[in-house]
């Protein structure tokens, strides 16, 4: 497993911030590969994160070719007040079990945690 995060600082958004985000969110939902995402805020900093999960770098180069993404790379400038992109394998998940709904849960289930 793969994730990709994208770590932001926002200016203003516009509506066509929204509806370009809204956009790439629905491609990655339906690329073969995509598992899930989460997202946080860091009210210390100003920093805001989305976190997506892949089964391969296959699928997540297709969202990094999508036309929409793409589109939203050439204006990032617009939005936002610097960012960093962090591509990395999963090795291993862990924990107590009780977050349902995690991304991250298919891995676990398939793998042995030593």
């Amino acid at each position: 497993m793969y994730s990709s995060t994208f770590i932001f600082k926002k200016k203003q958004f516009d509506a066509r911030f929204h509806e370009l985000d809204q956009a790439i969110a629905e491609a990655a939902k339906r690329i073969p590969g995509y598992l899930g995402e989460e997202a946080w805020e860091n009210p210390q900093t100003g920093l805001l994160g989305n976190v997506y999960y892949w089964e391969s770098l296959e699928a997540l180069q297709v969202l990094i070719d999508h036309p929409r993404h793409l589109e939203a790379k050439q204006a990032q400038g617009e939005w936002l007040d610097g960012y960093e992109v962090i591509i990395s394998q999963v090795l291993r998940t862990y924990g107590d079990g009780k977050l349902d709904g995690l991304p991250t849960a298919q891995v676990r289930a398939t793998e042995t945690v030593r």
